[in-house]
């Protein structure tokens, strides 16, 4: 079957986020472009934990679904407006870890300038204000956000997070390192006292 290995990446990947407890068995999606017009892409309303190669849906650009026998996720328009407007990245995660989405309901920060690893990873997380999930609407404001392709996670309003990258491992890694840099955040709030990484030093971890 064509594209098998990525279509096994792609479930495996989603597994993977379920296992470590990064989005519940319904939600969340992730993707893959594999070519000009052709992306991988997650179904809808099948168990995130059980997912394999076989139920892995294949979209034009246009959204156009050219394996019928599921249903595409229902944020595949997001997913597409995204690689529309980031021809350099090949891979989208989008999941909802507990800490990382806690950030997106709150005016608190999470901070990616208290550990080098995270502000190497991460670099600064960009806010897309609130839309109705599987929107024309979200697909364009979350799209809008990922215009500087200096930006590697968006954090949605009242909604999740959505990472990008160079292959499926790398955007995964993100959402796993995002999920690290909020719970230290939110420890961080509750202790004090926090030492973050001043702006000599940011500047030198940007530059790498």
């Amino acid at each position: 079957m064509k594209y098998e290995k990525e279509m096994e990446e792609t479930a495996s990947i989603m597994r993977r986020l379920y296992e470590r407890g990064l989005t519940t068995s319904s939600g969340g999606n992730i993707s893959m472009r594999v070519g000009p017009d052709t992306v991988l892409i997650t179904p809808s309303a099948l168990d995130k934990g059980n997912l394999s190669s076989d139920t892995i849906a294949i979209v034009n650009m246009n959204g156009e679904n050219l394996t019928s026998k599921y249903n595409t996720s229902i944020e595949t328009g997001m997913h597409l407006e995204v690689y529309r407007r980031r021809p350099d990245i090949t891979s989208i995660v989008h999941a909802h870890p507990i800490h990382g989405s806690f950030f997106t309901t709150t005016d608190r920060k999470l901070r990616t300038d208290l550990l080098a690893e995270h502000r190497f990873i991460l670099g600064e997380p960009v806010f897309a204000p609130y839309s109705l999930m599987g929107t024309d609407e979200l697909a364009r404001i979350v799209g809008e956000a990922f215009s500087d392709r200096k930006t590697k996670v968006v954090l949605m309003e009242n909604h999740g997070v959505i990472t990008v990258g160079n292959s499926l491992f790398q955007a995964y890694d993100r959402i796993e390192v995002l999920e690290a840099a909020a719970r230290i955040s939110y420890m961080g709030e509750l202790l004090g006292g926090l030492k973050t990484l001043d702006a000599k030093k940011l500047a030198a971890i940007d530059a790498m």
